[in-house]
Parts: C-alpha cells; structure tokens; sequence
C-alpha cells in the first residue's frame, strides 16, 4: 500500500473514557454519610443520646396529639348522639296560637326530602314524688310510633309495648334511682297548671304507674325526664287537641341551615323555629375550644422535641468539622454537605413521627380496654360516668387529624435541620484544618 493510500486510511482511535458524573442530589454517598454521622461513637456518645431523646419527644408528642384528638372526637360524637339525636335537631313551635293541626303539619314536614322523623309533643314541668323522696320532672306526651326508635335502644326495665294504649311512664335510671322506684310503682306527678277555682289555679297531682326505665348516659335525660302517652299528657296539662312542639330530626344535623329552609318553604306559614346549635350550641362549642386548644398545648412537646433537635445536630456539626473539611477539599459542594445534615435531622423527625403515629393509633383504637385493665388493675375509677356523662372512653379516629399531626410533625423537623445544615455547608475548610 501506498503512503498516500495509507496517509487517506482513517485511523482507528480508541475510544475516549467518558468523564465520571458528578453524584446527584441525595445520592447513596449521601445517604450513607448522614446515617453514618447518626451512629456517633463512643466519646461522642452525647451526641446521639441528645438524638435520642429528639426521637422519644417527637414520638411522646405525635402519640399524645393522636390520642387525645381521637378521644375528643369520641366525646364530641357520642354526646351529639345521645343529647342532639334523642332531643332532635330542628324544633317547631306555632306563631299564632295553640298548634292544633299538629298531625297534618307532621305529615308536611315528613315529606321534606333529608327529615328522618318527625315527633310531635306535649311538655309540662312538674314535681315527682314517691314516699322515699322528691324531684323535678320534665315531662314529655309522646305516641308510642314516634318514641320507640328513639328510646327503645335506651330501655334497661320493662318495654315500650302498648305504650299508648295504657296510662304507664318511662322515667330515667338516675331518676327512679333517687325515688327508689322499679317497673310496676307508681310514681306521683304535681304539676302546678291544674283545674281553676274561686281561690285560683289548684294545683294537679295524679300516680302514674312506671312502666319502662331507660338509660341514655347523659344526666340531662336519666336525671329528670318523664315520658308519657301523648292523649294522656294532653289531658294532665290541659292541652287538648294541641302539641306544644314538633321536633324534627334530620340525616345531616350539620347541614341544619339548609334543612330550615326546606322546611320553612314546605310549611308556608309562620313558625318559630330553633336548631339544636341555639339549644345545644355553647356546650358542643365549648368542645371545640377545649379541642382545638389541647392541640395547641400538646403540640409544644412536638415544638421542644424540634428545638433539642437543633441542638443535637449544632452539637454533630461542630464534632463533624474535620470531616466536612475535608470533604469539602475533596470536591463535596456546600449543597451536599447541607443535604448530607438535612437527611440526618429529618431521619430523626420522620422516624419519631412514624413511631408516635403507630403507637398513638394503637392506643386511641385500644382506649377503652386500657381503660378497663386499668380500672381492674388498680382498683380506680379513671373515668367516673356521674362526670364525664359518659360511661365509657369514647375513641373516634379521624383520618384528617392524623394526617395533619404527621405533618406538623414533619415540618416541625424539616425546620430544625435547616439552620444546623447551612452551619455545616458555611464551613470554612480552612479554618477548620488550621489547627489540625
């Protein structure tokens, strides 16, 4: 071959080695430096107890807020059961008069698309009394058709059977327990709007036989309420043909305004109409105070948890310094050592608050057989019904609250590592080696 034709032969290079790639960020060198840098040796023992118990704060925190969230929620709903659903939601009373189409005024409200019952009644206040004692009494006229679903559940002793039909009453438990009374006596009822008389307005006393005791938990209802035929306590209070209130009970006791107005264009004529919010409504506000409050409170062990976090990592940066300078001379960027600090401070938080969502959703699940043990173990009661109004430790887990606690939890930490980690990525290699 020619050594032109050898001149025009192209040559066979080797290929060139491709340039290595800078690692990107939260590459596995990253990863792994910043667990690393958690399991602190021996003389820097200090350092990863003062983790240690960042863990422990947040997870102490993350537990407490589920709990207690959980159990508030648990109040909130079984006391809007057991006082808004007996009483119901939506209360009618006539503008103009005694309410003396009470029934067909039912059967118009009934037809209202979201009203799941209708009740109309007669109420009176009176004095019951029996030999062993004295007390007031709130008494309610009711059909047998309308008070059954809701009392029936209720009922300890005797039943609800024939209601209408015969002259018995239904009395609270807390009630029959003061005036010692049980299914079968008879307990007495004064009420002071009785017969007229040259001398006045007499009063009116007359024995009804107990025929059921119920139980709804809540003193409002055990402590003092008479249920009675509806015929019957029209006659004792001299109310005719009337009902002195028709409550109304509805699928969404939250969507009450619209309810009203439904309701309101249905009837077409005036009515003085009030809401369980008007009835009820400081009490359960009451409890979202409380709430919302407990959650400010139990939030500061999450928030001192974040602020020994920060110290704990201050402490790792400035035990880390050699290291990061020379990392630094070896080409890490500022950025890696703030990721590499970050990883390490956020692995605490998230960890705490992994461990506090479990041990928090295990407890507030399991609140009432802790309860219970307790109480059996060491003979206390830890939840007195008489103050509580409840008989039992309610617990309703909602999946907003939980998440909104993993959150601040997470924030909280994320916050923490920020300042320790732009510490660490401002290192000065130099002066950190000056006295090496």
């Amino acid at each position: 071959m020619s050594d032109a034709a050898k001149a025009l032969e192209p040559t066979l290079a080797a290929p060139a080695e491709p340039a290595p790639r800078a690692p990107g960020p939260f590459s596995r060198f990253e990863r792994m430096l910043a667990f690393r840098y958690l399991r602190a040796r021996r003389k820097q023992g200090f350092i990863s107890a003062t983790a240690g118990f960042s863990f422990v704060g947040i997870l102490v925190g993350v537990a407490a807020l589920i709990i207690v969230m959980s159990v508030m929620n648990g109040f909130r709903r079984d006391l809007f059961q057991k006082i808004v659903g007996v009483n119901g939601q939506i209360y009618l009373q006539s503008a103009t008069g005694p309410m003396t189409d009470y029934d067909a005024l039912s059967k118009t409200v009934a037809a209202v698309p979201g009203v799941k019952r209708v009740l109309p009644s007669v109420e009176g206040q009176g004095l019951a009394s029996t030999p062993s004692g004295a007390s007031f009494a709130l008494v309610r006229g009711v059909r047998e058709a309308d008070v059954t679903p809701i009392l029936g559940p209720y009922v300890k002793l005797g039943d609800l059977k024939g209601f209408d039909a015969g002259e018995g009453v239904a009395i609270g438990s807390k009630l029959a327990e003061k005036l010692a009374l049980r299914v079968g006596d008879t307990i007495k009822i004064l009420t002071p709007n009785g017969d007229q008389t040259p001398f006045g307005v007499a009063p009116r006393v007359k024995g009804f036989p107990v025929k059921a005791i119920f139980e709804v938990g809540t003193p409002t209802f055990d402590d003092a309420f008479v249920f009675m035929p509806l015929g019957l306590a029209q006659a004792f209070f001299d109310k005719e043909g009337q009902a002195s209130v028709i409550e109304v009970y509805v699928d969404d006791p939250d969507a009450i305004d619209a309810m009203r107005q439904r309701i309101r264009e249905a009837v077409g004529r005036p009515l003085l109409m009030t809401d369980w919010r008007e009835v009820n409504g400081v009490f359960f506000d009451a409890l979202t105070i409380e709430r919302n409050v407990m959650f400010l409170i139990l939030s500061l062990i999450v928030l001192v948890a974040a602020l020994n976090m920060i110290s704990s990592l201050i402490m790792l940066v400035k035990a880390k310094g050699r290291d990061v300078a020379i990392l630094r001379t070896m080409g890490a960027t500022r950025g890696a050592i703030m990721r590499v600090f970050l990883m390490a401070g956020a692995s605490i938080g998230a960890a705490g608050a992994l461990a506090g969502l479990v041990v928090g959703l295990m407890v507030a699940t399991h609140v009432e057989a802790i309860r219970a043990w307790l109480n059996a173990t060491f003979g206390a009661n830890l939840f007195p019904s008489q103050v509580y109004m409840l008989n039992y430790l309610p617990s309703v887990v909602e999946p907003r609250d939980v998440a909104a606690v993993a959150l601040l939890a997470l924030a909280l930490s994320f916050l923490a590592t920020l300042y320790p980690s732009w510490r660490a990525a401002r290192l000065d290699p130099v002066e950190a080696l000056r006295y090496e």
